[in-house]
């Protein structure tokens, strides 16, 4: 895996949380926070222009999570405004290491480092990132 020297942000992504993204206590249920930077990573991958369904009807290719690492540092609440800032910190044969941090007007809430294995749709085995979207990947970390 080759590591990103100063990784940029590949994307920041606005989300809103609602009530029923919050537990009994009235904070965002510990799994939301995988939820919202999965979203993130999709819509970053909409804007470089790959459409992750079309992905594996027409290449027969698909980025599933691999392994993650995250880290709850504070908890958000019911109507809070957060950004999901997404950044790609190394670049495998077949997989993207992303590094994902989960902040409210500055505050860091959440981290997760987050592997992504590019998989063959139907074998579900890992196979080589293409060399486009090697180079698209590459271009924007």
């Amino acid at each position: 895996m080759t590591a990103i020297q100063q990784p940029r942000p590949a994307s920041v992504w606005p989300v809103r949380v609602y009530y029923e993204d919050t537990d009994a206590a009235g904070v965002v249920y510990y799994a939301n926070y995988l939820k919202f930077c999965e979203r993130a990573r999709t819509e970053w991958l909409r804007t470089l222009g790959i459409d992750q369904k079309n992905l594996i009807d027409t290449r027969q290719l698909a980025f599933v999570v691999a392994r993650v690492e995250a880290d709850y540092l504070r908890g958000a609440e019911l109507d809070d405004a957060l950004e999901v800032i997404s950044s790609i910190s190394a670049l495998g044969a077949a997989s993207i290491l992303f590094h994902q941090e989960i902040r409210r007007t500055g505050s860091l809430l959440f981290t997760a480092t987050v592997k992504i294995a590019c998989v063959d749709g139907f074998k579900r085995r890992a196979v080589r990132i293409p060399d486009d979207l090697r180079h698209l990947f590459e271009s924007k970390a």
